[in-house]
């Protein structure tokens, strides 16, 4: 199931981008999410480079962002924290496992 599905299936509102360029363009035209998933490998901006960039946007700075990746080197983990990561989530990651964290980070 994707992750999209989960996330509307539990009554979030859901926006989506190709890539983190695309996610960076949203984010400077006014898309205001509570909660930013993403991925460390992405084509046009990798998930490192989103994360820096994204909270260099004024509305960004205490937006969570979780990063959802089959990455599990303990390297990147921090490199993704020094980003600005809030959290970290390995593939394949069960429905539950991201609910619980997307609830804590964003409580409706």
């Amino acid at each position: 199931m994707s992750l999209s599905l989960v996330l509307k299936g539990a009554g979030y509102d859901v926006e989506t981008g190709a890539n983190g360029r695309e996610g960076i363009t949203k984010l400077t035209d006014g898309v205001k999410p509570s909660v930013v998933l993403t991925d460390l490998n992405m084509p046009e901006l990798d998930g490192i480079g989103f994360i820096k960039e994204a909270r260099k946007i004024p509305a960004m700075r205490s937006t969570p962002i979780i990063v959802l990746t089959t990455e599990a080197s303990g390297r990147k983990r921090d490199e993704a924290r020094a980003a600005g990561a809030s959290g970290w989530l390995t593939k394949p990651a069960e429905p539950n496992q991201l609910l619980s964290v997307v609830k804590q980070l964003c409580p409706r």
